[in-house]
């Protein structure tokens, strides 16, 4: 092996201007490669994100339709120590009106507990301004909501249920969803307010989760249907996001497509330039049988060629790949300012792309290796 691994070496330097050509193909192969798997991850990640990022994931609900159901300690308790969630969060929602003096205006209150919803609606970094209710009797009004009303924080509003209740709630904060029709009918309390304005006493709307594992969603919402009782149901983001998640098995098969194909090509290309370096280097490998080296470290000194062609060129890709995702995330950004596609790196694929790499320049050397070894000394001497 130590000789193979000698002559192999040999023969790159010499023939410098293949070295360079097969290398620059591997890198710009498997560069290309990083970048596109990247860039499709990235995006997929930013959609999920800005889709179901912030808000429920699976939920719990009553089977009947907008039915509230009451919610046991030890149900609440099984979900806060399933490790396949990652918050879970109770949550109160009813119909109400705003009204004031000169208009009405129809709103969505919901009442959560803000310390286990945090994690989903991400409330805190939200806030146009003010603060997060403290207590009971404050809420948080939205910016379209504020400007159409004309209320801000410190004010106190009235809210009329549809039972003919009334409570005034004080303003502290105002909150920007980054949803016009959110922001214009949503009014966020604590969960006891709320309870205490439908008179619900201990029941819920629904309780809200996200999962550790976002794609398996569904599988997480399986496990905890089995668990539950007959009343209720359990709905996750895949189900009713069929049409993003069409999209993204799109974007992924384009993806894979892309880099079977750009894959074929570096293997080729690494094939077809060692089988010219075979015809290249006959009359070297004829000398060399005839001085006694075997058929096998003949097919040694093409596949370790191989081998260290792609481990330098997919050191050398995925390097480039990934600098070039970092130079796209930063430099190609949307109106406001943010990244069009945020760099994402996924150290599995990375390794992944690096490792496959490294084995089809391996494996498209066996056909140049395979030939080398059938190389008959004597005609290759006596053929010059």
């Amino acid at each position: 092996m130590k000789l193979a691994f000698r002559i192999a070496s040999r023969f790159l330097l010499s023939s410098r201007g293949q070295t360079i050509l097969i290398l620059t193909g591997i890198i710009i192969g498997v560069s290309v490669q990083v970048f596109i798997g990247s860039l499709i991850d990235g995006l997929q990640k930013s959609l999920v994100d800005s889709t179901v990022g912030s808000s429920s994931q699976v939920t719990i609900e009553s089977v009947e339709r907008n039915q509230t159901f009451p919610l046991s300690d030890d149900l609440l308790a099984d979900l806060d120590r399933r490790s396949d969630l990652t918050a879970v969060s109770p949550v109160f929602s009813a119909s109400a009106f705003m009204v004031d003096d000169e208009a009405t205006w129809p709103v969505l209150m919901r009442g959560f507990d803000f310390a286990r919803a945090e994690p989903i609606y991400k409330t805190e970094a939200q806030l146009a301004a003010g603060r997060l209710p403290a207590g009971t009797g404050e809420v948080l009004l939205g910016t379209g909501l504020a400007e159409l009303t004309g209320y801000t924080v410190g004010d106190t509003l009235m809210v009329l249920t549809p039972s003919g209740d009334t409570r005034d709630l004080l303003i502290s904060g105002i909150f920007d969803l980054k949803v016009a029709s959110l922001n214009e009918t949503w009014l966020l309390s604590d969960l006891a307010t709320t309870q205490a304005l439908f008179a619900a006493g201990d029941e819920v709307s629904a309780v809200e989760m996200q999962v550790e594992a976002v794609f398996a969603a569904d599988e997480t919402a399986s496990l905890l249907a089995d668990s539950l009782p007959a009343d209720l149901k359990v709905t996750d983001w895949k189900v009713e996001n069929e049409q993003l998640l069409s999209a993204l098995s799109g974007q992924s098969a384009s993806s894979y497509m892309i880099q079977v194909f750009v894959l074929l090509a570096v293997l080729l290309g690494i094939s077809s330039v060692l089988a010219i370096s075979v015809v290249q280097k006959s009359r070297q490998i004829g000398i060399l049988k005839a001085m006694g080296i075997r058929n096998r470290t003949s097919r040694q000194i093409f596949l370790i060629q191989g081998f260290l062609l792609g481990l330098i060129g997919a050191l050398a890709g995925v390097g480039l790949g990934l600098g070039l995702s970092a130079v796209f995330s930063t430099f190609v950004r949307n109106a406001d300012g943010m990244p069009l596609v945020p760099f994402y790196f996924d150290p599995v694929f990375v390794s992944l792309s690096f490792l496959i790499a490294v084995a089809a320049a391996t494996v498209s050397s066996m056909i140049p290796a395979g030939k080398s070894a059938k190389l008959n000394p004597i005609e290759v001497i006596r053929n010059g």
